[in-house]
């Protein structure tokens, strides 16, 4: 690996452009040599999603793990399906935002996202996962839509705050906002860091460093789209 590449996460997007572009300036990432990897749900919210893949496209070293939005879009993309379920939870926005359908190039990104990604004892998921099982064993249900683990770990985090899920050093998740925990940045609970802080509604995009834990933050989003709706 190249000793002078940076690795960052950064927390669900859900179509607000603006933040993606504030969080990468900020943290003056480096776009031919950072890595970025993506916990998933750029889908579904903020009415650009279109424009936050051509911005993570330009990313050489970029990670995209799936989420239960993206799944959704996925799958409109492929068949061209639009139930009521995607539509009234965010996929009526992205409709709007791939008006003449969706590039080859984000169906992509889309097809080949990982699951889920192991790295340097880390974890790096949508959802969850059960600390029960390994990982080829977990049910991609729970990867996607899992929130157990996080209230879990909210709940140790009181009273063993050294407790570890799993064999991971740290796991990175999207999906729940720290927002329900009355928390507006990047969160962690036990060996779990919550990095997904409200983009989708009334938060801010988060985007951290791995290794330093040096983390970045777009504006609140309702300020950034003042006449907008988010997840609409």
């Amino acid at each position: 690996m190249n000793p002078s590449r940076r690795t960052f996460v950064i927390g669900d997007i859900h179509g607000a452009d603006l933040a993606v572009r504030q969080c990468l300036e900020r943290s003056e990432f480096d776009y031919a040599s950072d890595r970025l990897i993506c916990l998933g749900d750029v889908c579904d919210g903020w009415p650009f999603v279109r424009e936050c893949f051509d911005e993570l496209l330009k990313i050489h070293h970029l990670d995209y793990i799936i989420g239960n939005h993206d799944l959704w879009t996925l799958q409109w993309a492929k068949t061209g399906e639009t139930p009521d379920i995607w539509t009234s939870q965010g996929g009526a926005s992205t409709l709007s935002s791939y008006k003449d359908g969706m590039p080859a190039s984000h169906l992509r990104c889309l097809q080949n996202a990982h699951w889920y990604l192991e790295d340097n004892e880390r974890l790096f998921v949508h959802g969850g996962m059960d600390p029960r099982f390994p990982m080829n064993q977990q049910s991609r249900d729970v990867l996607v839509w899992d929130r157990d683990l996080i209230v879990l770990a909210h709940r140790f985090a009181i009273t063993h705050p050294h407790f570890r899920f799993s064999h991971f050093r740290e796991i990175f998740i999207g999906h729940t906002t720290t927002q329900l925990f009355h928390i507006e940045e990047p969160a962690r609970f036990c060996n779990v860091w919550a990095m997904d802080t409200g983009a989708g509604w009334s938060g801010r995009l988060s985007m951290m460093d791995v290794e330093t834990k040096k983390f970045w933050q777009s504006d609140r989003v309702t300020d950034l789209y003042p006449h907008i709706r988010g997840r609409g």
